[in-house]
């Protein structure tokens, strides 16, 4: 994977609590102190502050793509920045496909996030219906050229980018390494079209039903730098597990 430092995010979704909070604060500081792997908790909104007062790296799970204002319920970039977050997801598949996200408003998201010191993490992916059309890389060659269009390819100086295949994510399915290092290979290939810097920096997870029997064989492939885990990242000995496979 070149010089990229391997990078381990587990999403909770809308799960978790203070006790597994505290139950995993530690764990995470073991496996990541030699600083041979980047790992970060996306936690519910009103955990980023717990999550960051016990020194976890945190990200929270979407932000708002408007600064502050009458927006009640949003999530403000500043204000989880202010709480500790380092991190923000932004365009994960089920924000857009469950709460109607579009590729514009994903793209305002991810601005939003970097002018407020955070770092996006910018979730791209198809569905099955589309791998199915041979869509694949055009659905993702639009998402990423959202984020483009307003910002250039500069703007994917400081982000990460997750390829999560929709029809992998909590269904039990997952993308053979193969699949998954081709998807990140194309990505990869794009940006370096435009900035070859950049694209061999940056680091590309791969986020689909990524549990602790998997991982070290799509963490081996060249492209894929990591992993964007969801129900695994719940279970303590199965993160911390799929955090020492990625550390080679």
């Amino acid at each position: 994977m070149a010089s990229r430092k391997p990078f381990v995010a587990g999403n909770w979704k809308l799960n978790g609590s203070v006790e597994l909070l505290n139950e995993m604060a530690s764990s995470i500081e073991a496996v990541s102190n030699d600083q041979s792997v980047d790992v970060a908790l996306f936690v519910p909104a009103l955990l980023v502050g717990e999550s960051a007062k016990l020194d976890v790296v945190t990200g929270v799970q979407t932000v708002s793509e408007f600064e502050s204002g009458a927006y009640t319920g949003e999530i403000q970039a500043s204000l989880a920045k202010e709480l500790g977050a380092k991190y923000a997801l932004v365009g994960h598949s089920e924000r857009r496909h469950i709460f109607g996200e579009s590729d514009d408003v994903v793209a305002q998201k991810f601005v939003m996030a970097q002018q407020q010191g955070l770092t996006p993490v910018l979730c791209v992916g198809e569905t099955e219906q589309q791998r199915e059309q041979n869509e694949t890389e055009s659905v993702i060659s639009a998402q990423i050229d959202a984020v483009i269009d307003k910002l250039g390819v500069a703007g994917l100086e400081q982000s990460v980018i997750a390829y999560e295949p929709v029809w992998a994510i909590g269904t039990g399915k997952t993308a053979t390494p193969e699949q998954a290092q081709q998807v990140h290979q194309f990505i990869r290939a794009k940006l370096a079209s435009l900035d070859e810097q950049i694209a061999q920096r940056l680091q590309i997870l791969y986020g689909g039903s990524v549990n602790e029997k998997n991982s070290s064989e799509l963490f081996a492939q060249p492209d894929i730098d990591g992993g964007l885990i969801g129900g695994a990242s719940l279970k303590k000995d199965a993160f911390i597990s799929i955090c020492e496979s990625a550390k080679g």
